[in-house]
């Protein structure tokens, strides 16, 4: 092989002391996306995104807004008014993930028919 080099693209390193599982961890929880995808379109509030995603408990929703807050995925804006208003917005960093999201959901609409179908055993799993 003269005169010809080779470059391969490598994945990245999935042993990284963690902070990959770290990411996974937070992103992946049941509800993560769900509220990153509802703030979307813009800011909301609290109430706003609880009718927004259905199943959520108001102790789930305050503990996912906590933890997107913590990472910088949301932002909460108090307001001072009577009665109090808190909105929740995506932040700069969380429109990041905002594309990833919507290919994540495009992808389960358009393949859970078969999902469904092979936890229900009528399908083959794939591969075999």
């Amino acid at each position: 092989m003269t005169g010809i080099t080779r470059t391969r693209t490598c994945p990245p390193p999935m042993n990284d002391g963690g902070a990959v599982r770290e990411v996974f961890d937070r992103i992946s929880d049941k509800w993560s996306l769900l509220v990153v995808g509802a703030l979307r379109e813009g800011p909301l509030r609290f109430g706003e995104l609880e009718k927004a995603i259905t199943g959520i408990s108001q102790r789930m929703l305050t503990l996912t807004l906590k933890h997107l807050v913590q990472d910088g995925l949301v932002s909460r804006t108090a307001y001072a008014e009577v009665p109090p208003r808190v909105e929740y917005e995506v932040t700069p960093l969380g429109k990041t993930l905002v594309p990833l999201v919507i290919a994540l959901a495009e992808w389960a609409i358009e393949h859970r028919d078969e999902i469904n179908a092979n936890r229900r055993g009528a399908l083959p799993p794939t591969g075999s």
